[in-house]
């Protein structure tokens, strides 16, 4: 028999403190709860929903069938409306979509609809904004701390200001409209540190192209990737989303980047709304944990037909290619074309093969006509792509990212070998089924534009 046990004061210290990640924390405190474990199911309390053109008639379909056709939206202040994906076509059921959101918008006096009713010149629609991801970040909506949701499996774009954001399906999204509410499953977080100087010839999307590649589009199935580290400290805003707009293509649920100074200074006079960053405890579980040393990596491609078909750049050279792609969420930022240029200008070559240029909003459009590129004796991207030859900057949308009807700017309407600045390159992604798309850096896009072949940008900067 056990000796009798001295009796113990009870400890009063208070419970022991339960270590969370980031993401852990941000849906705790938007479901009320004190601490979450991964795999936990939870009605989470939105902060703001996003929908388009393209899956926005279908979300509202569903929210008239099950709230009723006069019902209310939860909140028409936390709706966000953008029309982006097919906008500048003829095809009437594309046009009609747009339609239906306007409709609605108004029906429901949703504070946030950037519309466009003018398609033969994008710049007499005051409203109108382009590709939503860079839109929701540009005009204020991406919060340290908040939840975000969106009808589009690249609204974890928003993570790179250090909240929750994922891309849910219509019956989610019609669901949240009329609740403002959603069931989630708390995910495991997965940890990324990307330590070392960023070299000079290396984009934020050879860093994830590396990480897909590593992992595998399986990878980060229903998990939380988490990016820390020197390297990621030192990155703008607009590198931050590209690193986390792609993390759904390693079957990611969201991505993550720890708010900083970088991001308040982005968001000073974006936003009125406060907010309340979070940070992953010490003692917080990761399921695993990656390790880089940035400054040995070398620019990278994904070749058909997955992204997670990585390459070195230099080991394609003898691809040869029949165009370039610049644009999208992912790859159509306004630092995305300032790094394409930066190739151009160091080169003074002009392109081999046709490079088309869709920014990804008006602002990124303006900026393209307006700001100086560093160490171009004050030329702009738009004088610098037209010295290298490449085609104007069409009108700001999706463009043929997604392929889109066929009279889509730019869209792959016959078998092409195309290396793109955009995120994914399954067959028929951009158009035509047997289109062959090489996945890569505005780097290694505009080096590739000025050879005709896969190009590493080191031969020009």
């Amino acid at each position: 028999m056990a000796p009798a046990q001295p009796s113990r004061a009870p400890a009063t210290t208070g419970s022991v403190k339960h270590g969370m990640t980031m993401t852990e924390k941000i849906l705790a405190k938007s479901s009320d709860k004190s601490k979450l474990e991964p795999g936990e199911n939870i009605w989470v309390n939105i902060d703001v929903l996003m929908t388009h053109d393209v899956c926005g008639p279908g979300t509202i379909g569903i929210f008239k069938k099950e709230f009723g056709k006069n019902a209310k939206v939860w909140d028409k202040e936390k709706i966000v409306i953008i029309p982006d994906h097919y906008i500048f076509t003829s095809d009437e059921r594309a046009n009609r979509n747009v339609d239906i959101i306007r409709d609605f918008a108004l029906e429901q006096n949703i504070k946030y609809f950037y519309d466009i009713k003018d398609l033969s010149n994008f710049k007499v629609n005051p409203d109108y904004k382009g590709v939503c991801h860079v839109a929701l970040a540009q005009e204020g909506h991406c919060r340290p701390g908040e939840v975000l949701l969106g009808t589009d499996s690249h609204t974890c774009n928003a993570g790179a200001f250090g909240q929750f954001a994922t891309g849910i399906g219509n019956t989610d999204a019609g669901f949240v409209m009329g609740t403002g509410k959603l069931l989630l499953k708390v995910p495991p977080t997965m940890r990324f540190v990307l330590d070392g100087e960023m070299p000079h010839y290396l984009l934020a999307k050879d860093l994830i192209l590396q990480i897909i590649g590593e992992i595998t589009v399986a990878g980060a199935t229903y998990k939380s990737m988490e990016f820390v580290g020197s390297t990621v400290e030192s990155l703008n805003m607009e590198e931050r989303m590209t690193l986390c707009n792609m993390v759904v293509e390693a079957g990611g649920k969201n991505g993550v980047v720890p708010p900083d100074e970088t991001t308040f200074k982005y968001l000073e006079g974006k936003t009125s709304v406060n907010y309340e960053p979070v940070y992953s405890d010490e003692s917080a579980k990761f399921i695993s944990e990656y390790r880089f040393d940035v400054s040995k990596l070398e620019p990278v491609v994904a070749k058909p037909h997955s992204p997670d078909n990585r390459a070195l750049a230099r080991e394609c050279k003898d691809v040869k290619i029949d165009r370039v792609y610049i644009g999208s969420c992912t790859g159509g930022k306004t630092e995305d074309f300032m790094a394409a240029a930066k190739v151009f200008l160091a080169s003074g070559k002009k392109v081999k093969v046709p490079t088309f240029l869709v920014p990804a909003t008006q602002k990124v459009w303006i900026d393209l006509y307006s700001l100086p590129v560093p160490g171009s004796g004050g030329k702009t991207c738009s004088q610098i792509f037209e010295e290298a030859g490449c085609d104007t900057p069409a009108s700001p949308s999706c463009g043929a990212c997604l392929g889109g009807p066929r009279d889509t700017y730019a869209r792959m309407n016959e078998p092409m070998v195309c290396v793109s600045t955009t995120n994914r390159n399954f067959p028929g992604r951009m158009g035509h089924k047997e289109g062959q798309i090489y996945l890569a850096s505005p780097y290694t896009a505009a080096a590739s534009a000025l050879t005709g072949y896969v190009t590493d940008p080191r031969e020009f900067l």
